[in-house]
């Protein structure tokens, strides 16, 4: 599916000056989430406890934090997260930095 039939059938979560997330409700243990970073604007970082995340850059440029690690990304690369490592994304771009995460569903995000 391309990322127009994707938003057709996903959930729009969050939708604010930083970014539009969107979580795809259909698979029972994994979420697949869209994210649409805006040109200079960072999430806001977060870690996982209990489980690991797939980051994976589909346009745009920017880095990610892991830990004190920073690491350059740009559509095309893959991240992976080990849980419990805190992690932020950051557009450093000039057009909005989009990307897939892949990870177990949780709290509120399922």
């Amino acid at each position: 599916m391309d990322i127009r039939e994707y938003k057709k059938i996903s959930n729009l979560i969050r939708d604010n000056d930083i970014y539009k997330v969107y979580d795809l409700p259909a698979l029972q243990n994994l979420n697949l989430s869209l994210t649409e970073l805006y040109e200079g604007k960072s999430t806001t970082g977060h870690s996982h406890a209990d489980a690991d995340e797939v980051y994976i850059f589909i346009s745009g440029s920017g880095s990610i934090d892991i830990d004190t690690d920073n690491e350059k990304v740009k559509g095309g690369d893959v991240v992976l997260v080990h849980r419990g490592k805190f992690h932020k994304i950051h557009n450093e771009g000039s057009e909005t930095l989009n990307f897939w995460s892949v990870f177990e569903k949780y709290g509120d995000r399922k």
